[in-house]
C-alpha cells in the first residue's frame, strides 16, 4: 500500500453469528479510513492506500500522541442522522483545499472510529479485539466530527435496532481475535439486510431510454470479465446522466468480457467500455451459472477498484 501504514482488516459476509464470544456494531454506509498520527493533524488513508487528508479537513483537529493509528469509517449523515453514501461521494475524491473547506460546512463528515491499532508507539494488533476496543473507549478524543460508535453484546437486538433505524446492516466481531491487516477474516462478519454486490461495468445497452442497462461482471482469468448479467432497474434520470458521463471516456471497440460470456441478445448493439468502474447492485439471488436475478442499480462505487470486486456467498444477506 503506497504510503499507508497498513492495509485494513476486512469482514466476510455471512449469517449473524450469536453467542457470548461476539461483539456487534452497526454497519455504516461509508468508506474505510485509517488515521495515523505523527504530531499535528492526522494523516488520513483510504482502503486503497491513497492519502485522503485533503478531502476531510474537519478531521484535522483530532489528536492522539505521535505514532498512533486508528481505524474507522467516514460517513455523511443526513438530516435524519442516517448515513448517505450519495452525499459522501461528493466528498471522497476532493483534493482542492478550498472546495473541501466549503463542503466541510455544507456536507460535514463524521468519522466513526471502531479500532485502535497502535498507541504512542505501542503496537496493539496482536491484542484480542475486546482489549483493543476497551483501550479505544478509554481514550479522550475530545469533541469534533468524530465518535466511537457503540458496540453491543446482543446480536439479535442490534440487528433489530439497525433495521428500525434503516441502517445498512450489522458487523459482528469475535472478541478474542487479533487484527490481521489485509485479510478478509471470518472473525469479522458483515450482515447486510439487502443482498448486494459490487460489479465491474464492461458495457451498456440502449433501450427505451439512451441507457437501457449496464452489462456487468467480475474479474476473471486473463484480465477478462466473467459476465454476471444486465442491470436495467434502478437507473433514474440523474443516475443515467452520471453514468453516461463517466462511461463515455472509457469507450472501447472490443468487449472486455471473456469470449462467448455475453449472450447474443445482450451483446447485440452493446457499447463496450474499459472495465474500470464499479457499481453496487441489489439482486434477488444468483442462477447456478452466476447470473444475477432481479438486479437493480444502487450506485457507483468510486471508492472501490475492480480488483476488490469479490463475489461472496448468497447466504451473506
Amino acid at each position: 500500500m503506497p504510503g499507508a501504514p497498513l492495509s485494513p482488516m476486512l469482514a466476510t459476509a455471512g449469517p449473524l453469528p450469536l453467542g457470548a464470544g461476539w461483539s456487534y456494531e452497526f454497519k455504516w454506509d461509508g468508506v474505510r479510513v485509517l488515521s495515523s498520527f505523527s504530531g499535528g493533524a492526522p494523516r488520513l488513508w483510504a482502503r486503497s492506500g491513497t492519502s485522503v487528508s485533503l478531502a476531510y479537513p474537519e478531521i484535522a483537529a483530532l489528536a492522539l500522541p505521535p505514532d498512533s493509528l486508528l481505524d474507522g469509517e467516514m460517513v455523511v449523515l443526513d438530516s435524519a442522522g442516517r448515513p448517505s453514501f450519495t452525499s459522501l461521494a461528493e466528498r471522497m475524491h476532493v483534493r482542492d483545499p478550498g472546495k473541501a473547506a466549503r463542503l466541510a460546512v455544507t456536507l460535514p463528515v463524521t468519522y466513526m472510529i471502531f479500532d485502535l491499532l497502535r498507541y504512542a508507539g505501542e503496537p496493539l494488533l496482536d491484542l484480542p479485539y475486546q482489549q483493543r476496543r476497551a483501550r479505544l473507549e478509554e481514550l479522550d478524543l475530545g469533541s469534533g466530527p468524530w465518535m466511537v460508535p457503540p458496540a453491543f453484546t446482543d446480536g439479535r437486538a442490534t440487528a433489530a435496532a439497525a433495521r428500525e433505524n434503516s441502517l445498512e446492516g450489522v458487523v459482528a466481531k469475535r472478541l478474542d481475535t487479533p487484527y490481521v491487516p489485509g485479510v478478509r477474516s471470518p472473525d469479522w462478519v458483515k450482515v447486510k439486510f439487502d443482498r448486494t454486490g459490487d460489479y465491474v461495468i464492461g458495457g451498456w445497452r440502449s433501450g427505451a431510454r439512451r441507457l437501457g442497462g449496464l452489462l456487468v461482471g467480475l474479474p476473471g482469468p486473463g484480465g477478462r470479465l466473467r459476465f454476471r448479467g444486465r442491470v436495467g432497474g434502478g437507473i433514474g434520470g440523474a443516475a443515467e446522466r452520471e453514468l453516461l458521463s463517466v462511461l463515455a471516456p472509457l469507450a472501447t471497440p472490443e468487449s472486455p468480457f471473456a469470449a462467448g460470456a455475453v449472450p447474443r441478445e445482450d451483446a447485440r448493439g452493446a457499447h463496450w467500455v474499459s472495465p474500470e468502474l464499479v457499481v453496487e447492485v441489489r439482486y434477488g439471488n444468483r442462477t447456478p451459472d452466476g447470473r444475477l436475478r432481479f438486479p437493480r442499480f444502487l450506485r457507483l462505487r468510486p471508492d472501490k477498484t475492480p480488483a476488490e470486486c469479490v463475489e461472496e456467498d448468497d447466504d451473506g444477506g
